[in-house]
């Protein structure tokens, strides 16, 4: 019977260890709670973004399921004994049964606040100071068992941010309250004298926002506006920071610098702002490691990576700052997007649409020539070929001619009849008849040289070399055929040598070489856009006793491998082409002693060049 007892005490005292057990797994490890003391208010955005940085970083550790508290002491906007008296009352009551693992205290007042009142109300809980700057009588406030993240906007750094925006930087005028407190900015007035000795300040933390606006819409040049926070206009009226710093903006004449990435496109150029992200970031990872197990105490404070210089690039270019003269590292934002960065892949994409039927095209042109030329070299004897390759240049002439023909033609024509009017009248002005007939005179000769250049084109009198000035006899081709160049929509024009140069040769087998290689050319651009439909002839002097005439057009250039195989009979890249101009042209040219080559210009399109040995002069 003892035995039977024995073992159910046994038996039950197994059972409630089990549900002892169980009931614990069932309880889980203890919440954790963080405390975030902020100095201002949560609403406003510098602040509210902090809050969300701290949040991200204690996620982020893998503590997603720790209370986080926020707590707005506010007291920029409520100073005074009774306030703060109340607010400690306040939170004692309102965390009297929550336990606190770790708090973060985010400005100078926070921490001041804590040093005056958290014995009475978390005299156990670590701290972590943050948003606050590195200065000895900061560091005074700090209580035991904490560490710290300094957050800092030096006065040097305003002064840096200010001259990059103003070179010739000789007065700084400073706008809001923590200008006033030296745990902020410390002792500023040696710091300016020492980054710039005899820059004139004007301190307006004391003015109120009405004399401030007054004041710095007519401020003077070479002066720039160093702002901190204000929360008051001074008249009994409370404004959040960026609210004040904007009405402040819109009326000052000179440049703003401001210290808060919150404030970048509503109140100022910019500067070496503070990002709250990164703050509240670094301070919830800190806290995260204290929630882990590590003594404040064993975490050094250290300056936070969270001050950086960022512009507004409109502010930029309002005030004509040179982006080079930013501080190194300097972030530009709010930049207009140019018409390649916000329609790239459209462009690619476009581009390898007409790439790709540009490729097709060549394909199929290649094709087509290949197939010419088979036939052409079937069919016909280079004899042939250079009798109607005259035929067709004369030809092409003709329309030319015959539209200057017709201008004089038609001006005699109507001379002639006025005239004779005149002259049938009862008391004919022979002055007026005498400058008709002088007019009739002048036309027929136009049209006499018209017609003589044609002659001198197409005669085929013997070879017979003289002296010539290799100016004119490439002015007079391109003259030839300007109106040809109209009917093409093609610009000629010529580059002559300064210099007279000459050279012996028959002029009309040389006028037809350059000829060839002018049309070559205004077929070459007659199916590009207008920019690149132009010819252009020059003429110079070369070393070894040389001259050099150089036909360029805007086209398409010649294919690698065909720059000498164009000069072989037969070759032609025309769809109507016989191959056969080109090859005369290196016929003419090599036996007047010269030589013919092309090649492909550097910013595009070909050019083809004849060098002709200059004519000796005997020395008397």
């Amino acid at each position: 019977m003892r035995i039977i007892t024995g073992l159910g005490r046994i038996l039950i005292v197994l059972l409630f260890a089990c549900l002892s057990r169980e009931c614990s797994a069932a309880d889980g490890p203890r919440q954790r709670s963080i405390l975030v003391l902020e100095e201002a208010d949560f609403r406003s955005p510098f602040y509210s973004e902090i809050f969300d940085g701290i949040r991200a970083a204690a996620k982020q550790n893998g503590h997603a399921h720790t209370v986080i508290y926020g707590e707005s002491l506010d007291l920029a906007r409520f100073p005074g004994p009774d306030y703060e008296d109340s607010l400690v009352g306040h939170l004692k009551t309102k965390f009297a049964d929550r336990s606190i693992d770790v708090i973060i205290s985010i400005g100078v007042a926070a921490a001041k606040f804590l040093q005056k009142h958290k014995q009475d109300i978390w005299p156990a809980a670590p701290v972590v100071y943050a948003f606050v700057p590195d200065l000895p009588e900061v560091r005074a406030l700090f209580l035991p068992d904490t560490t710290a993240i300094f957050a800092r906007v030096r006065p040097t750094h305003l002064l840096t941010a200010a001259r990059a925006i103003v070179p010739d930087l000789t007065r700084v005028v400073l706008v809001g309250g923590a200008w006033r407190n030296p745990l902020v900015y410390g002792h500023w007035k040696q710091d300016f004298a020492a980054a710039m000795p005899g820059l004139e300040v004007t301190d307006l933390s004391d003015a109120t926002l009405r004399e401030v606006r007054n004041q710095v819409a007519t401020l003077p040049a070479g002066s720039a506006i160093l702002t901190s926070a204000m929360y008051s206009d001074g008249e009994g009226t409370y404004y959040s920071p960026a609210s004040a710093l904007a009405r402040v903006a819109e009326s000052a004449n000179r440049p703003v610098i401001i210290t808060s990435d919150t404030f970048l496109g509503r109140s100022g150029v910019g500067g070496f702002l503070l990002l709250p992200d990164v703050i509240g970031r670094e301070a919830g990872g800190v806290a995260a490691r204290i929630l882990a197990g590590e003594a404040p105490s064993s975490i050094a404070a250290f300056d936070g990576d969270n001050v950086k210089p960022i512009f507004d690039w409109r502010q930029l270019k309002r005030w004509n700052v040179d982006e080079a003269n930013l501080p190194p590292g300097s972030e530009v934002r709010f930049r207009e997007l140019g018409f390649w960065e916000q329609y790239y892949w459209h462009t690619m994409l476009v581009a390898a649409v007409v790439l790709t039927q540009a490729l097709m095209i060549a394909i199929l042109l290649r094709e087509r020539r290949l197939r010419f030329l088979a036939e052409v070299e079937a069919r016909q004897r280079m004899s042939e070929l250079a009798h109607m390759n005259r035929r067709a240049t004369a030809g092409e002439m003709s329309a030319s001619i015959a539209h200057e023909l017709s201008q004089p033609l038609a001006a005699i024509l109507l001379n002639a009849e006025t005239a004779g009017h005149v002259l049938q009248s009862p008391a004919p002005d022979l002055g007026e008849v005498r400058d008709m007939l002088e007019h009739i005179r002048r036309d027929d000769q136009r049209a006499s040289e018209v017609i003589g250049r044609l002659r001198s084109f197409l005669k085929r009198d013997p070879t017979e070399r003289r002296d010539i000035d290799l100016n004119a006899t490439v002015d007079e081709v391109f003259r030839f055929l300007s109106v040809q160049a109209l009917t093409y929509d093609v610009g000629l024009s010529t580059e002559p040598s300064p210099a007279t140069i000459r050279v012996k040769a028959d002029r009309v087998q040389l006028q037809q070489v350059i000829l060839n290689l002018v049309v070559n050319g205004m077929d070459a651009v007659a199916h590009l856009p207008a920019d690149r439909r132009r010819v252009v002839g020059r003429t110079s002097l070369t070393e070894g006793n040389l001259a050099l005439v150089s036909i360029a057009d805007l086209g398409d250039g010649i294919l690698a491998g065909k720059v000498t195989e164009i000069f072989k009979p037969f070759f032609t890249t025309k769809t109507q082409g016989m191959g056969i101009g080109l090859s005369i042209a290196r016929t003419i040219v090599e036996a007047h002693g010269g030589r013919i080559w092309a090649e492909n210009a550097p910013s595009g399109g070909a050019v083809f060049h004849i060098s002709l040995p200059l004519v000796v002069t005997r020395q008397a």
